[in-house]
């Protein structure tokens, strides 16, 4: 492979190339397959599951998020490169719905290939010495991940715990033989950053309405099953319109803050938070197939909570975001959170649909409340 100049110091990331755009799309596959397995083992085991899959997965992709805010996939070299990570991603997301039994070293496999592009990648930047303290955190993760894949049994969560526990905790806790004490070295660009990260939103949305579509019953299209349909659209809708609220105030906050501690501010709001928010997306879709699929009875208590839960915890995230930067209001996402959770009985026990149209509601209405101008700075405790 052709080599590359290996100060690239002139080579900044000002917006998402399509590149990344595509690893987006190819990564969102994951946020299927895990709403698919949520609904397949729609029980506190399932939940457990795809938390435990999603963090090791998010864990990674936040990683290349991070790297091309660094290099800059705009040579060949670094797309060739970048493509054998999407192909790691691939085989992960194929391998999830048997990630704990069958199909676990092939997931292991495709996590390593991950880890591996990624530190090869991150190696040709400025950050060498960050490079040097998170390979082996990484590294060691995915050699428990294959582990595990070996076994069956109980070891293979706790392996899983392990691994994410070696890539996420540790570093936290060994601050001077970790990343987190080379933060500096971290030369994050905000722009690109929070437009990556907002990106991979709106492609995780889209495949939540993606979702709708196919769930909808074909054999039998009425006006309810049209309604819920159009209702379905319209929550992804007050979704999207909540996070975007916030993007650009993010943005300055992280402009506003030295190399150090914008990495340690990226890493919280962008790593912890936003794996909240994703894990809100998911259990959201899960919640909106089951709508959609019978949008005149009632839901039932696992599917019913599975949207109010999703919900609930995208605005929990939002509030953590608001609060992390300093910027907006975080009370009223707070209270929607918890109303929106309060209604969960209507759906089970009452009409899917309804329940559905109530929780539309709820995000409108705190929309429209919430007064602050996009980008206006306001206390911490407002």
């Amino acid at each position: 492979m052709p080599s590359e100049p290996r100060d690239q110091s002139a080579d900044v990331a000002d917006r998402a190339t399509p590149v990344e755009i595509f690893f987006d799309v190819v990564f969102v596959l994951t946020v299927t397959e895990l709403a698919g397995l949520l609904e397949h083992d729609l029980n506190w085991a399932g939940v457990g599951q795809t938390v435990l899959i999603l963090g090791l997965l998010w864990y990674l992709y936040s990683g290349y998020a991070w790297l091309t805010n660094h290099v800059p996939p705009r040579r060949p070299a670094r797309k060739l490169l970048l493509f054998g990570g999407m192909a790691g991603f691939l085989l992960t997301a194929v391998a999830i719905p048997d990630a704990f039994a069958g199909s676990g070293l092939l997931f292991g496999i495709g996590y390593l290939i991950v880890v591996t592009v990624h530190v090869a990648l991150f190696t040709r930047t400025t950050a060498r010495p960050a490079v040097r303290r998170f390979a082996p955190y990484n590294l060691g993760g995915a050699a428990l991940v294959i582990i595990a894949g070996l076994l069956a049994g109980p070891a293979v969560p706790v392996l899983w715990v392990a691994a994410i526990f070696t890539q996420t905790v540790l570093p936290h806790l060994l601050p001077g033989h970790s990343w987190v004490g080379a933060a500096a070295s971290f030369h994050i660009r905000p722009t690109h950053f929070v437009e990556r990260h907002a990106l991979l939103v709106i492609v995780a949305l889209g495949e939540t309405v993606v979702a709708i579509g196919m769930g909808a019953p074909v054999d039998h299209l009425n006006a309810g099953v049209a309604g819920a349909v159009v209702m379905a659209l319209a929550l992804p809708v007050t979704l999207w319109w909540t996070y975007f609220t916030d993007t650009a105030a993010s943005e300055a906050a992280l402009e506003r803050a030295d190399d150090a501690t914008r990495s340690r501010l990226a890493a919280r709001v962008y790593v912890l938070t936003h794996f909240v928010l994703l894990l809100g997306i998911i259990a959201t879709a899960t919640g909106l197939h089951a709508v959609v699929a019978h949008p005149e009875t009632p839901a039932g208590w696992p599917a019913a909570l599975a949207l109010t839960a999703g919900v609930a915890l995208f605005l929990a995230a939002i509030a953590d975001l608001r609060h992390s930067v300093g910027v907006g209001r975080t009370t009223i996402r707070l209270a929607t959170a918890a109303l929106v959770l309060a209604s969960t009985p209507i759906g089970a026990s009452v009409n899917s649909a309804l329940h559905l149209g109530v929780v539309i509601i709820l995000m409108l209405v705190m929309l429209l409340i919430d007064g602050h101008r996009p980008g206006a700075p306001l206390s911490r405790g407002a």
